[in-house]
């Protein structure tokens, strides 16, 4: 029971190397070589997130000593950053930092394709995760904006059905 308890009480120091630095490492070398600018906000995003959050671990340190399951609430929240299942940085990003700061008028849910798809379009696209967002971009890309509006019809003609 002893190894167990051991890992157990360590799993943010096994665990944490991992998913908050080498797997957003490789995930950002991947989105720098795509052709596709969607990924590059989630990784963008994370890392000024990851930072706020060291930033934040070093001037309250003295403080967070006294919280035993600080480490554990930073891993769960690093996880819901990285994971691709929740974009939790993209989200964050389109939610949060978006309203809040305003560095100029550049900035786009993604800024290569703002002129391309319709108002419409974007909000639809912004409620997918990453996957779900390069697929859609490579079909308008593939297709056309006027087949992803048929698409999207269809399937609320669909979901009015149920």
């Amino acid at each position: 029971m002893g190894v167990l308890a051991a890992i157990a009480k360590n799993l943010d120091t096994l665990i944490g190397p991992g998913v908050t630095l080498l797997y957003p490492l490789y995930a950002t070398m991947r989105a720098i070589e795509s052709a596709s600018t969607l990924d590059d906000q989630q990784w963008l995003t994370y890392w000024v997130l990851y930072s706020l959050i060291t930033l934040f671990e070093h001037f309250c340190w003295k403080v967070l000593a006294w919280i035993p399951i600080w480490p554990y609430m930073k891993l769960l929240f690093c996880i819901w950053l990285v994971s691709p299942i929740f974009n939790g940085a993209a989200y964050v990003y389109e939610n949060i930092v978006r309203k809040y700061v305003k560095p100029g008028n550049y900035i786009n849910w993604s800024s290569s394709s703002s002129s391309k798809h319709p108002e419409g379009q974007k909000k639809v696209i912004q409620m997918l995760s990453l996957d779900g967002r390069k697929s859609v971009e490579r079909f308008i890309d593939h297709h056309g904006p006027e087949a992803f509006e048929r698409v999207v019809k269809a399937a609320e003609r669909e979901a009015r059905k149920h």
